[in-house]
């Protein structure tokens, strides 16, 4: 009888399908909102994704990163951003750091949004320079490194909680109503001061 591994390694090229949506797992931000009930305008998305807004925008122009709660259209809309979107842009940051290519880089964004949270949380992206491969268990990166395919890797659930305590301490906007979420900044006075009249 044959031992039985991890399953085999694929590029997220490989891997760019839609997957049935998962349960409620992962559904709330870090100070108890529906995660999907929740956008962030450009500002606060660049600072948690550690990006500038000139690059943000770009993106958006280009479609590399679009933002999916609503988009920029016509005078004085402003674009909203959901989680999974600031994670995304902070991955793609990480990406072209390391010097991905642009075509790469747009693969791993199309299976990063196809992913359902429980997915990415549990997910680190390998890449040798060329391909951009999804590990799914340490056992994964393991054989990637042993056959010289990986030279870096992002695991995505580090990057989940570093997006998520930066969002918590900036502000968010309820996407139907359009009230502001006051985020939780220890140093901002007026924060605590309206937290506390909440």
């Amino acid at each position: 009888m044959a031992a039985s591994g991890p399953p085999p390694v694929r590029s997220v090229a490989d891997r760019c399908t839609p997957r049935p949506p998962a349960g409620n797992e992962d559904r709330r931000t870090a100070c108890g909102h529906d995660r999907a009930a929740v956008g962030y305008r450009g500002p606060a998305a660049c600072a948690a994704a550690g990006i500038t807004y000139r690059q943000l925008d770009y993106w958006a122009r280009t479609g590399l990163v679009e933002p999916s709660v609503r988009p920029e259209r016509g005078a004085g809309a402003h674009r909203l951003y959901s989680f999974q979107d600031v994670l995304v842009l902070k991955i793609v940051k990480r990406l072209l750091d390391t010097g991905v290519s642009l075509q790469n880089i747009r693969t791993a964004v199309r299976h990063l949004r196809d992913s359902e949270p429980p997915d990415l949380a549990r997910m680190t992206l390998m890449c040798d320079g060329a391909t951009v491969y999804e590990c799914s268990s340490p056992d994964q990166v393991v054989d990637l490194l042993q056959g010289g395919q990986g030279v870096f890797g992002i695991a995505v659930g580090v990057v989940w909680r570093d997006v998520e305590n930066a969002l918590a301490q900036l502000h968010g906007e309820q996407v139907d109503t359009g009230e502001t979420l006051v985020g939780f900044h220890p140093g901002d006075e007026l924060a605590r001061r309206r937290n506390r009249a909440v």
